[in-house]
């Protein structure tokens, strides 16, 4: 979280400082407003792509040898699943929440409702079931 803040916070000083440099170079006629707006639009394009690159990073895909019918009939969602299996790789919920994007009172409720669903009492007991019943690899 503290990453995150500092990236918008350096990104935010970053856009100030650019606007007050265009701002005097077009009043000092040095600059025409064309090239200005063309350097804003370039800064805001790499921020967005790299704001983006965490979003389109490849997430937990399900494998062939899991049974896709079974996951339908205990009816666990697609966020239920990806917790699933982020648990199955050993991950704490914070971890989970971060990977995710979600909050951790997110996840605890996804996990409740895995555990529920799968009649689990921990989470080792989950991922256990869960691979007896075909719907994760293991």
């Amino acid at each position: 979280m503290k990453k995150t803040i500092f990236v918008f916070s350096t990104l935010t000083l970053s856009l100030l400082i650019l606007f007050r440099f265009s701002e005097y170079a077009f009043l000092a006629g040095d600059t025409s407003i064309e090239f200005l707006i063309a350097v804003v639009a370039v800064v805001f394009l790499f921020i967005g792509l790299y704001i983006n690159r965490k979003r389109t990073a490849p997430g937990p895909t399900r494998n062939q040898d899991v049974a896709p019918e079974k996951i339908k009939e205990l009816g666990i969602s697609n966020r239920e699943y990806q917790v699933l299996l982020e648990i199955s790789n050993g991950l704490s919920n914070k971890e989970i929440g971060e990977k995710l994007y979600v909050s951790e009172s997110t996840v605890k409720t996804h996990v409740s409702n895995l555990l529920t669903k799968l009649n689990a009492k921990r989470r080792t007991h989950a991922v256990q079931r869960a691979k007896e019943l075909q719907i994760i690899s293991g």
